[in-house]
């Protein structure tokens, strides 16, 4: 991206949260609510500072805790006003919910292969993958719609979510949607406005490689 807005096109930031306890434990958070750590707090802060030189227009977040928080920094930097949806959620993955990567595996092998494989599952017997595309896309792409010409959205919302939201606006087939490695926290990919859709122009930006801590299990 470069400081010249014209005739580039929409642009949608989407930029996972700050860290929080669970994800440095790897525990599944879904929806559950989960607040950021110091350090969550620190990143979000210096990733603002990143966004805000995009000269976004609007910002809409989840509503949990985490993804208010992170929001809240851009907020501060930009003086925009940040919409909250609930349909940005993270997964809510049920019993998968509070419980560490070695967990899941160990008591749910079965279904967490199928998940890997790229079969529907309702993991923990929560939510298809494609159920949370199906409530999440919608609101992006509702708020999109309400952007200048050249505007930028960010969206503040959850690894998962993120995924499934990216691979609907880029036509992707469900199954193929885990071929979009996983957001490292507080960094974020961006989908451009071309000619036959939306295109992936950037995935994991904001820092230097580091491992994946959060619902990717």
């Amino acid at each position: 991206m470069n400081g010249s807005r014209s005739g580039r096109g929409r642009r949608i930031v989407l930029w996972r949260h700050g860290q929080t306890a669970w994800n440095l434990e790897r525990r599944f958070q879904g929806s559950t609510d989960i607040e950021l750590t110091e350090e969550g707090v620190g990143q979000a802060r210096r990733a603002a500072r990143l966004l805000a030189s995009l000269k976004p227009d609007a910002v809409v977040a989840s509503d949990l805790r985490r993804a208010v928080a992170t929001a809240a920094e851009l907020a501060a930097v930009t003086g925009l006003t940040v919409a909250h949806d609930a349909a940005l959620r993270e997964t809510y993955a049920g019993a998968w919910q509070g419980l560490t990567h070695e967990e899941i595996v160990e008591r749910y092998g079965e279904q967490y292969t199928a998940w890997k494989r790229g079969e529907p599952v309702r993991r923990g017997g929560g939510e298809l993958e494609t159920e949370v595309a199906d409530r999440a896309a919608p609101v992006v792409l509702e708020h999109a719609e309400k952007l200048p010409a050249d505007g930028t959205l960010v969206v503040v919302s959850h690894g998962g979510t993120i995924r499934t939201t990216i691979g609907r606006l880029l036509g992707l087939e469900a199954h193929h949607w885990e071929g979009l490695g996983g957001l490292t926290n507080c960094c974020w990919s961006v989908l451009g406005e071309g000619a036959r859709g939306w295109r992936l122009l950037e995935h994991n930006a904001g820092t230097l490689p580091e491992p994946v801590l959060g619902d990717d299990v």
